[in-house]
This record gives C-alpha cells, structure tokens and sequence, in this order.
C-alpha cells in the first residue's frame, strides 16, 4: 500500500502545481544547479593543465571524459525511477556532497586511474541532482513547464560556460581546483528553500486521502499506446544523439582546436570556450518560452537543423569568424533541450523523474562516447579533422520531421488542445 501511496505522489503534486508558478523555488533550483555545473565544467577545462601534470595523451583525456559521463548516464534513470518511487527532500544536498568530494579528489589524482574513480564520483553526483531537480522543477512550473525548464537548466548552462573562466583566473595548478569545493557549501545553501518546500509538499500529499490512480500511457481512457510512446521516444533521444555529439566537439576540444590550428593560448581558448557557451546559456533560457508559445516540436525544428549551416562552415573559417560561428551555433543548437526534455515529460506525466533521468542521462551518455571516441580520432587524424567530421552531425535532425504535433498527440488522448495549441 506504501508503495501505490509513493508512487502517486507526484501525481497528486503536479496536479496540485498546475495552480501557480513559483519562481523562488526555481531560481534556488537555477542556482544550485549552476553552482554543480560549474563545478563540473572546470575540470573540462582543465583538461589541458591535467593532460599535462599527468602526462596525458588525447586518448587518456578522452577515457576521462568518458568515465564521468558515464558515471552520470548510467546511474541517472536509476535515481529518477527511485526518487519517482520514494520521494525524499534530502537527495539534492547529497549529491552536492558527492559533487564536492570528486572535485577534492581530482585535485590530488596522481594517474590517470586516480583521475578516473575522481570524476566518476563527481558523476555521481550529477547523477543525483539532474533527474531530481528537474522532477521538482516540474511541480513549480505551473502551466508554464517549458520556461520553467529553461530557468532551471539555463543555471546549468551559465554555470557550465562559467567554469572556463573560473578556471583561467585562478587555476594555474592542478591542486588549485580543490578552492572550487566551496561552491558545493553555496549550493547546498541555495537548495534550503526548494527542499524543504518539497519535504512539506511529500508530508501532505502522505497525509492526505489517496485518490484513484491516473491510467498510464498505453492504458485505457484514450491514453497513448506504448508503441506511440516509444517511437516518439526513441526520434528524441536520436534528436538528443545527434545535438550531443555535435557539442562535445566544442566544448570538450574546442580549446586544443583554437590552439593548435589559430595558435591561440591556453587563457585565450579558455576564454573563447567560456564565450561559446555562455551563448549556449542564453540559447537554452530563450528555447523554453518560445516553445511554449509556438509549440515545442518548432524549437526542435529550428535548433537542431538551424545549426547545420553554421557548424558546416566552421572547420574553414578563420579565427575571427570561428569565434563568430561558435557563438550562433552555441545559442542555436542549445534551445532544443528544454523543448525535448518537456515534450518527452509530457508522453509520461507521471513518470517525470524517469523521464528526466533517461534524457540527463542519455545526453551524458553520448556525450561520455563521443569524448572518447573523438578523442581517439584526434590522436590519430587531428584534431581540425575531429571538427570537419562532427559538422555534418546536425543534419541528422531532419528526423524532427516525423515528430507527432502536440495537438496530433492530444486527439490519440482524447484531450482538448488550448487556443494556444490549436495552430502547433
């Protein structure tokens, strides 16, 4: 019976959420999350003082890349499909702790081994906060989930386009990256509010009568088959494929491509690496809110096959037009994920922890195999043949095209679509 009981939870919740928008609890979410990406992002971008200290090759650089990701995509949908299962309000402050310990440990890794089993905790620790935070986000959303989305995530991306510059001011040595622990002290601060307005959120939904059960996708009440589910699935998870592999080529190598074909130095590739993704942070924040206003099948439309032109021309520009083309395709490509990430959470409403942690998941996962797999062509081909190979990837969201309308989705429902929907 505690089971049923847990397992509705966060369909009593959501229910209960589609009241208002609260934008105190996502800005504490915004920030937390930003403060875990920053974290995160400096050891990427140190990876050229790491390669160094330990005596790394393209391919050991790679492998690192690899062992982080991986420990995030793995274990990602695990976290969501438990935390769906058994809400608590204390996981996010302990993946902030699994996130500090990793970056103490990368700061005293003597090998590559060492360096490994460090960010793989670190990983870990992403692992926790993605899928959970996103579940809570959603709840604060009101009807407004795709801005909601892009608050929560454009955190993310700002603190991931800041660990570039926070790492060219004030790393100059590998045990200089243990200072940046103290951003998980900020973080778990910043994360007071939101857990313990989620804490009261599971205390009165336990203490409250349960309701029936709402039938799951695939069931009856004119509900989406489980075919329709998984085709759609699997076009946004091959959506999330083909944008991932693309900007894993920036920015975990777009530093050693500045550097080694313009012959810019570190500091500088560094600051540009920051730049590219502080563009992709304002991508990110404008993708949600247009989506919900135009339709989030659109946003997909235009961010994914609208960066193809420019990662096309790229590989042949000169330096100032690189740095030019980076920022575009920065802000284009990365406005897709809030869209896909919402129009994924709302195929299965009451799985949205699962949801979150397969898509935070998977991102991470392909991000992990192309780290490597680049990596490894970099040592072999060069890392300006890396760049010309990956143009070629966003082409590959043509297959947006074959993604459902939202009101196409809500007739197979049975459900009305809003005025706002009506033309998407």
């Amino acid at each position: 019976m505690q089971r049923g009981l847990d397992g509705r939870i966060f369909s009593a919740m959501a229910k209960k959420s589609q009241n208002g928008f609260i934008l105190g609890i996502l800005v504490a979410l915004s920030l937390a999350h930003g403060l875990n990406d920053a974290m995160q992002s400096i050891v990427a971008a140190i990876y050229p003082l790491l390669k160094t200290s330990l005596n790394l090759s393209y391919g050991e650089i790679g492998l690192v890349a690899f062992t982080y990701q991986i420990s995030a995509s793995i274990m990602q949908p695990i976290f969501g499909y438990i935390f769906d299962k058994r809400p608590a309000g204390w996981f996010l402050p302990l993946g902030m702790l699994c996130t500090m310990t990793g970056l103490i440990l990368i700061s005293v890794a003597g090998s590559v081994h060492s360096l490994m089993g460090a960010v793989f905790i670190s990983g870990i620790g992403s692992s926790i906060i993605h899928p959970e935070a996103s579940r809570i986000t959603s709840l604060a959303a009101g009807k407004s989930r795709g801005l909601a989305q892009s608050i929560f995530q454009v955190g993310g991306s700002c603190g991931f386009s800041l660990g570039p510059l926070l790492a060219a001011l004030f790393v100059r040595e590998q045990a200089g990256v243990a200072k940046f622990a103290m951003l998980a002290a900020l973080a778990i601060i910043a994360l007071v509010p939101a857990c313990r307005w989620y804490a009261r959120q599971i205390a009165e939904r336990r203490g409250a009568p349960e309701a029936p059960a709402p039938a799951a996708a695939g069931g009856p009440q004119g509900k989406l088959s489980a075919r329709t589910v998984w085709i759609v699935m699997f076009i946004l998870m091959f959506l999330v494929f083909s944008k991932n592999f693309y900007t894993v080529s920036i920015s975990n190598y777009y530093t050693f491509y500045l550097m080694e074909k313009f012959g810019a130095s570190v500091r500088t590739a560094q600051m540009l690496l920051f730049v590219y993704l502080f563009s992709a942070a304002l991508g990110t924040l404008v993708g949600g809110p247009v989506g919900d206003r135009i339709g989030r099948r659109l946003v997909i439309w235009w961010s994914i096959l609208g960066s193809a032109p420019f990662a096309l021309i790229m590989p042949y520009a000169n330096f100032e037009w690189t740095i030019v083309l980076s920022i575009a395709i920065g802000f284009i490509i990365s406005s897709a994920f809030s869209a896909i990430l919402v129009y994924a959470q709302e195929l299965l409403p009451m799985k949205v922890g699962l949801v979150s942690g397969i898509f935070f998941g998977f991102a991470f996962g392909i991000a992990g195999i192309a780290s490597a797999v680049l990596g490894e062509i970099a040592d072999h081909s060069g890392i300006e043949f890396v760049y010309r190979l990956c143009s070629f990837f966003p082409l590959l969201g043509i297959i947006a095209y074959f993604l459902p309308r939202v009101r196409t989705l809500q007739a197979m429902k049975g459900e009305q679509p809003s005025a706002g929907e009506a033309g998407r």
